[in-house]
């Protein structure tokens, strides 16, 4: 076969497996048996292998799988990438469609779409074409996973149309590809995937595309970013446009015409989402007109034509078993409750956190108990309360131990806390803990040093703190269990990256008590190198912006203990980089990037994170004004526990309401 023959053989094969992809994965209509489509798929890859200059970045063969990458790059999306706020329940509903029509008029519709349970990615496609694929990250700037989003088989690698789009979409795993993967990785003797979401995640953030390919993954589109040549009026438009591109869109997506339509969505997929062979966590709600998106506008954080209605929390009920006992970093010992594994909200949980002593006692909860569990928010299980007419008088009271079950230390409960504490600061378990808190992605960020490889390294006595982690070498790493020649080397690669780390990150690995991400930052910023922090007094330490007495009062003791001294010597001998290395903001910057800047904020309620006082200086040190009254100028109300006149004076003013996780969340962001 000369080149021409080959270049028309191509493109026969290609399009006739991309109709047969389009109909398997998009419409859920085979018009082959599997085997005739990997005879098809062969022959193609035999054929791009001859003649290798006829291969195209549209080709089914992309799917299988390219080079991997070294690393994922940076991506700026040209149009952010919001959260949407959350509706809980029938009310939140009304007050949101209550919101919209005050601002645009009684004439709107909307449409009510699954809010499906995976990973947020973006598509970009120059004259039909798909040239670049990303994560959402933080709304604003993602990761570059082009080549594992060309892995998805619904995902088209070129349209149906020849048009320039960016395109935003959903990448899920199915049930049925979660259940089978976790059976593959079992046996394997790997860790098993917690939910179909984490899997999806996770397989898209391979560095090996083929990892990816393997997956079984797909992708429903699910809203347009920007589009060039054609203009649409309403958001079901888009929906149908995106279907005539050849994209999977939902079935399910519906417009609505009053709110009580919305609401009776809500209701029916509350009951049926588990029909579904995929994960839902909600529904939701956009209005339909694009004239109208433009007349609303955003929050800081996201668009006030659209909320998110969460589904509430599935309760089960199941029997627990056994309290398991934990000690953490800092000396807390939490109970956990060991259930017989009972699915919920789609996973299965096998275990439950009991927080504390005073949690138990409150609960009557008992050892052989049939207790409800729910997950909070979907994602963390919960003991939500006993059942306590379903008791044989065979349970046994459960009695929190007055020594540490790791080190047999005396248990300290400190004066205003709940929780039980082990102050030995030999203690094992908490040695452990704060070298799996060293490594973690917010502090030192040390890739391939997980829980299981730090446990390794710890009960063969090859570290005892976290500075003798620069100490390993290569031959102690290769006796350790799965670890090859390529995972070493990347470790130590690693390692050695992370001694430029700024200052900023070793202070939060340190795991200095009451001292977060945020505060870290500030106190690398405010003295600029470790030596300068470690002279402050605790009066100094306070006069920093947002470092309060307790916080001041744990650094300066911390820094105070000779171990400390050793510690710091230890990691300065093995050149672990001990400056701030970040750009120091001016005030002006800070006012200027602020959600806050310009902006006049009223605080009403009962605010449990912060005081009245702090909340108005957070507010104002990045720009804001901070008001007592709620009028039309008013440009935000953060409502906190009993809000009242205010918060119904915002509604009907039409108002943006947060709740105080909305603005605590914000200001972690900031960080």
């Amino acid at each position: 076969m000369d080149k021409q023959q080959a270049e028309g053989k191509i493109n026969e094969l290609k399009q006739q497996l991309e109709d047969y992809g389009y109909h398997y994965y998009v419409l859920d209509q085979p018009k082959v048996p599997d085997a005739e489509y990997d005879r098809l798929l062969q022959d193609l890859v035999q054929l791009e292998e001859q003649f290798p200059e006829l291969a195209s970045e549209d080709s089914p063969t992309m799917r299988i799988g390219g080079a991997p990458a070294s690393a994922f790059k940076k991506v700026a999306h040209r149009v952010p990438m919001m959260s949407l706020s959350n509706a809980f329940s029938a009310d939140d509903l009304r007050s949101f469609d209550r919101r919209v029509r005050q601002a645009v008029g009684d004439d709107v519709s909307y449409v009510c779409e699954l809010k499906f349970d995976g990973l947020a990615v973006s598509l970009t496609y120059e004259n039909g074409l798909l040239v670049r694929g990303a994560t959402r990250g933080d709304g604003t700037t993602g990761e570059e996973i082009t080549g594992n989003l060309r892995t998805v088989p619904s995902i088209p690698l070129r349209l149906k149309k020849p048009v320039s789009i960016e395109v935003r979409g959903e990448a899920y795993m199915p049930k049925q590809s979660f259940e089978k993967l976790n059976e593959v990785r079992e046996e394997a003797g790997e860790e098993k995937f917690a939910n179909p979401r984490n899997a999806a995640a996770g397989s898209l953030r391979q560095l090996d595309p083929k990892i990816a390919a393997k997956r079984n993954l797909a992708m429903f589109a699910y809203s347009i970013g920007e589009l060039s040549g054609k203009t649409l009026t309403t958001h079901y438009q888009g929906l149908s446009f995106l279907d005539e591109l050849g994209f999977k869109v939902s079935k399910e997506a519906t417009t609505c015409q009053t709110i009580d339509e919305v609401i009776s969505f809500t209701e029916k997929w509350v009951e049926n989402r588990h029909e579904l062979p995929y994960e839902i966590d909600g529904i939701v709600i956009k209005v339909n007109s694009l004239e109208q998106h433009e007349a609303l506008g955003f929050t800081a954080k996201s668009p006030r034509w659209a909320t998110a209605f969460k589904f509430p929390a599935e309760e089960v009920v199941t029997t627990l078993h056994d309290i398991e006992l934990n000690v953490g970093r800092t000396g807390v010992v939490t109970p956990t409750a060991i259930l017989e594994p009972v699915v919920v909200a789609g996973t299965t949980v096998k275990r439950a956190s009991l927080h504390n002593e005073d949690l138990i006692r409150e609960k009557d909860v008992k050892l052989g108990d049939t207790v409800i569990v729910k997950k909070a928010g979907d994602i963390i299980p919960e003991i939500v309360g006993v059942l306590t007419e379903k008791r044989t008088g065979d349970e046994i009271d459960f009695h929190m131990p007055t020594e540490c079950p790791e080190c047999s230390s005396q248990l300290d409960r400190i004066e205003g806390e709940v929780a039980l504490r082990c102050l030995n600061p030999k203690c094992p378990a908490q040695i452990r803990e704060g070298l799996i808190h060293f490594v973690s992605r917010n502090a030192m960020n040390i890739d391939g040093l997980g829980e299981k490889v730090i446990s390794q390294l710890f009960s063969h006595e090859l570290i005892a703190d976290v500075a003798d982690l620069y100490t390993l070498n290569r031959d102690e790493l290769l006796q350790l269990e799965r670890m090859g020649e390529k995972s070493v080397d990347n470790l130590l690669d690693a390692l050695q990256t992370s001694k430029e780390n700024s200052l900023e990150r070793l202070l939060f690995g340190l795991g200095i008590r009451f001292v977060g991400a945020k505060a870290a930052k500030t106190l690398a910023i405010e003295f600029d190198t470790m030596d300068k922090l470690r002279q402050a007094s605790a009066n100094e330490l306070i006069n920093v912006n947002e470092i309060g007495e307790k916080m001041a009062d744990s650094i300066a003791s911390y820094f105070e203990k000779p171990e400390v001294d050793e510690l710091l010597g230890k990691l300065k001998k093995a050149n672990v980089n001990m400056h701030y290395t970040g750009v120091k903001p001016t005030e002006n910057d800070v006012k200027v990037n602020s959600p806050f800047s310009g902006k006049t904020i009223v605080l009403t309620g009962k605010l449990h994170h912060w005081n009245r006082k702090e909340a108005q200086e957070k507010i104002e040190a990045l720009g804001g004004t901070v008001t007592g009254s709620v009028s039309k100028k008013t440009d935000l109300v953060i409502a906190g526990e009993d809000a009242g006149s205010k918060q119904k004076k915002a509604e009907s003013l039409g108002i943006d309401i947060w709740t105080e996780e909305q603005f605590v969340q914000t200001m972690e962001d900031l960080d």
